[in-house]
């Protein structure tokens, strides 16, 4: 695969706005934080949301903007940088699904407030506390990016058009997580695998905000369907990325644990790829090892061996090289300037080879 140069400095100074932005607007949120309303809630939201992440999905929205021939401005970053508000709910809630304790290197919000119900010897269970809190956390994150997005400051028309496509992404990554939740007791399957990353992260993650970019600029059918064409594939192969990450990465890279997806059993395309291609005895150890909650890094190492030995991971790794390929053959036919193009095929490295 042959892909520009990463883009970090090229994007940088975007990123940077986009986290001016989402400042500015939970600063305006300060002075309306309900009396008597625990501060610690606001606080602890802050930091999640400016703390850490790639910013992905507000570049991909910038650029389909400007690929739809939108200007640059104060709106677009506004409108893009709401997408990390919606980010920020999809994540809290994701960890107390998955049982995550560490997100980008620091605990998760609803282990923050667990270890603070017992720190302050509350009654009740600490964890149930944690959990619920959170999740009333990342349901105002939810209320919030709809907030910022409609107030970025385009006109009501260009916000409606973007605001449709928002509304599809809301609920292909609700449905998503259900998929992921029956995948995880149903047939353990590739198809089914790949069906969940599709839905639950593919499109969120690039497809969908490119699409709100384009509609924000007024994009017609043909460059919201070549958009499709580039971001889909290029969605599965972050998601797939993602899921060796998790297996594979360096915990101190990625921040999060090598021991979660293992634990919970997750069921990623890698897993349903080592099941189907172990013999009796992988089988049975992939059996008694992964999804057991007590899982200890031996037990993790031993995972990683049979993953690759039975040639999962070198079967991902030629699913990610095949899907990178084709979002770089549909970029190269999208009818877009030469400046989205150049950056965004500088983003399909930034993407997928990477490794946090």
């Amino acid at each position: 695969m042959t892909v520009g140069a990463a883009p970090t400095s090229r994007s940088q100074p975007l990123r940077s706005r986009f986290d001016a932005e989402l400042g500015a607007f939970l600063d305006r949120q300060d002075p309306a934080w309900p009396d008597g309303a625990p501060r610690g809630v606001f606080s602890t939201l802050r930091r999640f949301v400016l703390t850490g992440g790639k910013r992905l999905r507000p570049l991909f929205c910038y650029w389909g903007w400007r690929g739809a021939g939108g200007p640059d401005g104060t709106p677009i970053v506004v409108a893009a940088a709401a997408l990390e508000l919606f980010h920020a709910f999809a994540l809290i809630h994701d960890d107390i699904m998955d049982g995550s304790d560490l997100r980008r290197g620091h605990p998760s919000v609803h282990r923050v407030f667990a270890d603070l119900h017992a720190r302050s010897s509350w009654r009740g269970d600490p964890a149930a506390y944690g959990r619920s809190t959170a999740l009333l956390c990342g349901d105002l994150c939810a209320a919030w990016a709809d907030q910022m997005f409609h107030e970025c400051g385009l006109d009501p028309e260009q916000v409606g058009r973007g605001y449709r496509v928002f509304a599809t992404m809301r609920t292909e990554v609700i449905a998503g997580q259900y998929l992921d939740l029956v995948s995880g007791v149903g047939d353990g399957s590739v198809a089914s695998a790949l069906t969940v990353v599709r839905m639950k992260a593919a499109r969120y993650t690039v497809t969908r905000p490119l699409q709100i970019g384009a509609a924000l600029a007024g994009a017609d059918p043909e460059l919201l369907a070549a958009l499709v064409a580039f971001g889909d594939p290029l969605g599965d192969a972050f998601q797939l990325r993602d899921d060796v990450l998790g297996v594979f990465g360096d915990p101190a890279v990625t921040g999060k644990s090598v021991l979660d997806d293992l634990r919970e059993g997750k069921p990623t395309v890698m897993m349903a790829l080592a099941r189907s291609g172990a013999d009796r005895t992988q089988a049975a150890r992939l059996k008694a090892l992964f999804g057991n909650p007590e899982l200890d890094p031996d037990g993790a190492a031993e995972l990683r061996d049979i993953i690759t030995a039975t040639g999962a991971r070198e079967r991902i790794e030629q699913m990610i090289r095949v899907r990178s390929e084709a979002a770089l053959t549909a970029l190269a036919a999208a009818p877009v300037g030469a400046e989205a193009r150049a950056t965004l095929l500088a983003l399909v490295g930034e993407a997928v080879d990477r490794d946090q």
